[in-house]
C-alpha cells in the first residue's frame, strides 16, 4: 500500500508539473481502426480530428479576397507564397507537397463550414458536439455516442469486434454499442533542459519531496500528451494560458512526423487488409500566439500524413477517402500577436483516391465585416456533419434518412455534391 501510495503521489506531482506548463508537446494522436462486414463494400473512410482548431484562412488562403491582405497584415504571406489553386484560394506553403494530390483530383476542400456550434467558442464544447454529431438542440449531456459509433451500429451485418482505439483512450467520435478495442502504443514527454533545472533547484534543499520530484519529473517523460493539451485548451479558455508558454519542449520535427509514421503506418496495414474505417486525433492546432511559427509544424504533420496513407495503402488509396475536420475556425484577423483567437467558420481538407478532388467546395461569405459572424468570424455557410453524410452515403450506401436520423440527427444534408468518383 505505501508502494501504491507513493506512486500516486508522484503521479500527482508530475501532473502538477505539467499541467502548469500544459503548452508542451501538442501532438498527441489517437487511432480508431473498424472491421469490414457484409454491407460495407471494398471502400476505406479515415477521419482525422484536428484538434484545437485549424485555422482554415491560413492552411486554404482566400488571397482572391480583396480584404484578406488587409485583415491579415503578417499572415497573409508567412512562409513565402502559397501553392494557387484555383485563381482565388492558394495553398499553405507547408502544404504545398500536396500538389501532386491536387493535380491528381485526389485533394479538395471545403471552406466556411462549420458544426452547429456557436458564440461561446470553447474548444471542449466544440469538440464535444463535432465528435457527437449533433445539432445545439440535443444537450450534449445526453448525448453517449459518437457519430461514427452510430454509423457502424446501422451497417448490416457488423462484427462484434469492430474497432481498435490506438492511443491512450478511445475518440468520443467512436464511443457507443459498438464494441471497441485498445492499443496503446509508448509516448514520452520531455522537460525542457531550463524547466527540469528550474525544479531541481526548488526541491534541492527539501529532504522530504526531493527524491519524490526527482522520480515525478522522470516519470513525466512517461505521461501521454492528450491530458496535457486539454489543460492548455483550458487554461487559455480562462485566459491563463500566457504565464505556461515554454515551460515544456515540443518534440523536434523528426520525431513529430516519426510518430505521424507510426501511427499512420498502423492504421494503413490494417486498412490493407480487413478494416474499413479508421480515425484519429490530432492536437496542436491553437495558434493564438505567433502563429506563422506555431502552425508550421502542425501543417507539415498534416502534409506527412496525407503523403504517407496515400504511399502506405497502395492501390487501397483508390479506394479510400480521408475527412479532415476541426471544432471550429478562427477569427478572420490576426490579433495584436500576431496569433488567431477562437472563431466560428472554418475549413475541411480532404484526401484519397475514391476523392474527386481537385476542388475547394461550399460558398465563400466574404470577408466584408457586415458578412462575418458576430462582426469577428467567416461567416459558415454549410454544415461540416453534411459532407461527411454524403461521402458515408456514396461509400457505404447508407440510406439518406438514415443518416439524418440516427448517424446525424437533425441534420439536413441538402443537394449531393457528388464527392466520391
Amino acid at each position: 500500500m505505501a508502494d501504491l501510495t507513493r506512486r500516486l503521489f508522484l503521479r500527482g506531482a508530475a501532473a502538477g508539473v505539467l499541467g502548469c506548463s500544459a503548452a508542451a508537446h501538442p501532438w498527441l494522436t489517437t487511432v480508431t481502426l473498424a472491421q469490414g462486414a457484409p454491407g460495407f463494400g471494398d471502400h476505406r473512410l479515415v477521419v482525422v480530428i484536428l484538434r484545437g482548431a485549424m485555422d482554415g484562412m491560413d492552411a486554404l488562403r482566400p488571397v482572391g479576397d480583396p480584404l484578406f491582405a488587409a485583415l491579415r497584415p503578417n499572415l497573409a504571406q508567412s512562409g513565402g507564397p502559397g501553392l494557387p489553386l484555383d485563381g482565388f484560394f492558394e495553398l499553405h506553403p507547408r502544404l504545398a507537397g500536396l500538389a501532386p494530390l491536387w493535380t491528381a483530383e485526389e485533394l479538395a476542400f471545403v471552406h466556411a463550414t462549420s458544426t452547429p456550434y456557436r458564440n461561446k467558442r470553447s474548444h471542449f464544447d466544440g469538440q464535444d458536439i463535432l465528435e457527437a454529431g449533433t445539432g445545439l438542440d440535443v444537450p450534449q449531456t445526453e448525448v453517449r455516442d459518437g457519430w461514427l459509433n452510430r454509423m457502424l451500429q446501422v451497417v448490416p451485418g457488423m462484427q462484434a469486434e469492430t474497432a481498435y482505439a490506438i492511443g491512450r483512450e478511445a475518440l468520443p467520435l467512436l464511443a457507443g454499442g459498438a464494441p471497441v478495442r485498445s492499443w496503446v502504443p509508448e509516448q514520452r514527454l520531455a522537460l525542457s533542459p531550463q524547466a527540469r533545472l528550474l525544479l531541481e533547484q526548488v526541491y534541492h534543499d527539501d529532504d522530504l519531496f526531493r527524491e519524490a520530484a526527482t522520480e515525478a519529473m522522470d516519470l513525466a517523460d512517461e505521461m501521454q500528451m492528450e491530458d496535457l493539451a486539454k489543460a492548455l485548451m483550458q487554461a487559455e479558455e480562462t485566459d491563463m494560458a500566457a504565464p505556461v508558454t515554454g515551460m515544456m519542449t515540443a518534440p523536434a520535427p523528426g520525431r513529430r512526423l516519426a510518430d505521424l509514421d507510426r501511427l499512420a503506418g498502423f492504421a494503413a496495414d490494417r486498412l490493407r487488409g480487413e478494416s474499413r474505417i479508421a480515425a484519429f486525433s490530432i492536437s496542436g492546432w491553437d495558434t493564438h500566439r505567433k502563429q506563422a511559427a506555431a502552425l508550421a509544424p502542425s501543417l507539415s504533420g498534416l502534409e506527412h500524413l496525407l503523403l504517407k496513407l496515400r504511399a502506405d495503402l497502395g492501390t487501397v488509396w483508390d479506394r479510400t477517402a480521408v475527412l479532415c475536420m476541426t471544432e471550429f475556425g478562427r477569427t478572420a484577423a490576426e490579433n495584436g500577436s500576431q496569433g488567431t483567437d477562437h472563431g466560428t467558420g472554418g475549413a475541411m481538407v480532404m484526401a484519397g483516391g475514391a476523392l474527386r478532388g481537385g476542388r475547394v467546395l461550399g460558398n465563400w461569405p466574404g470577408l466584408e465585416e457586415a458578412a462575418l459572424f458576430d462582426r469577428r468570424d467567416l461567416m459558415p455557410t454549410s454544415d461540416v456533419r453534411a459532407w461527411a453524410a454524403w461521402v458515408m452515403r456514396a461509400m457505404f450506401g447508407l440510406d439518406r434518412a438514415v443518416l439524418e436520423s440516427a448517424v446525424f440527427p437533425g441534420l439536413q444534408m441538402g443537394d449531393d455534391p457528388r464527392l466520391l468518383r
